[in-house]
């Protein structure tokens, strides 16, 4: 996108941002197999973790998400940027999805409503985090401030 900035101040932070998350996911997913134990995959019961509903199906997907995550964030070289896009934009759908469904039979992934307001959360700053992460080469740089100041 050509309104998201190159080389940016803040990159580096906004990396650890996303290697946090990443971190949270897989710490999430790992407790979730402990407290959830040899239970049903798709356990609809009040199995709860971090103060979120969660089920062996949902730690699968979490530690998942966050490896990918992980490993994004230490290979760099924009490749971050576009997993953090996505799985930004896909966190926040899996969140309305998990809203749609909460009272319902089709809650396999066992979420709650705080489950549905991490995700969203999770996914709007990993979302942030692929917008400013980006790095060029200084004349991408240049380019992009000098774009921005035109009026």
């Amino acid at each position: 996108m050509g309104h998201n900035p190159v080389n940016h101040p803040a990159r580096p932070i906004y990396r650890m941002i996303a290697g946090l998350i990443g971190l949270y996911l897989v710490a999430f997913g790992v407790l979730g197999f402990v407290e959830a134990g040899g239970g049903e995959f798709f356990a609809q019961d009040d199995t709860m973790v971090l103060g979120q509903g969660t089920n062996p199906g949902n730690s699968v997907i979490s530690v998942g998400l966050g490896l990918v995550i992980l490993l994004a964030t230490l290979v760099g070289r924009n490749v971050d940027i576009v997993v953090d896009k996505w799985l930004g934009y896909g966190l926040m759908a899996l969140g309305l999805a998990g809203l749609a469904v909460l009272e319902t039979d089709a809650n396999y992934l066992n979420f709650t409503v705080a489950t549905t307001i991490v995700l969203m959360v999770l996914g709007v700053a990993l979302l942030m985090a692929g917008m400013y992460g980006k790095v060029g080469s200084e004349e991408e740089a240049k380019a992009w401030r000098d774009g921005r100041l035109v009026l």
